[in-house]
């Protein structure tokens, strides 16, 4: 099994900038895709950014130029790094682990409290 923890997430003024990370432990030779979501109130949970094994990203459109997503590193630990802020991005951001397995089902962590202020 994979356990994942995120932490990072606070409260920033509008521009701001906040670094969340994601650290997965246990079965992590498991995995074979780290992303972050997240979910605002009301609202559906939706993807923000993954990352590979291979290396290879996917990013929303509403992040591209602001948030980076890091490669997975040897200590199985992903970064989303997150500039410019806007009071949209408000949400709880969620890490997120898919297995190579696909019939194994992806671990979530707990989420990280994500708030802009105007």
């Amino acid at each position: 099994q994979v356990q994942l923890v995120e932490s990072g997430g606070g409260l920033v003024q509008t521009g701001g900038s906040l670094r969340l990370s994601c650290v997965a432990s246990g079965s992590t030779r498991d995995i074979s895709v780290i992303g972050w979501y997240r979910q605002a109130p009301g609202k559906q949970r939706e993807l923000v950014a993954s990352v590979g094994r291979n290396g290879m990203i996917h990013d929303a459109d509403f992040v591209k130029g602001r948030f980076t997503i890091s490669t997975i590193n040897a200590d199985n630990t992903v970064y989303l790094e997150m500039n410019n802020l806007k009071p949209e991005d408000t949400a709880v951001y969620y890490c997120n682990a898919r297995p190579y397995t696909p019939w194994v089902q992806a671990t979530w962590g707990q989420g990280t409290q994500v708030t802009v202020s105007s």
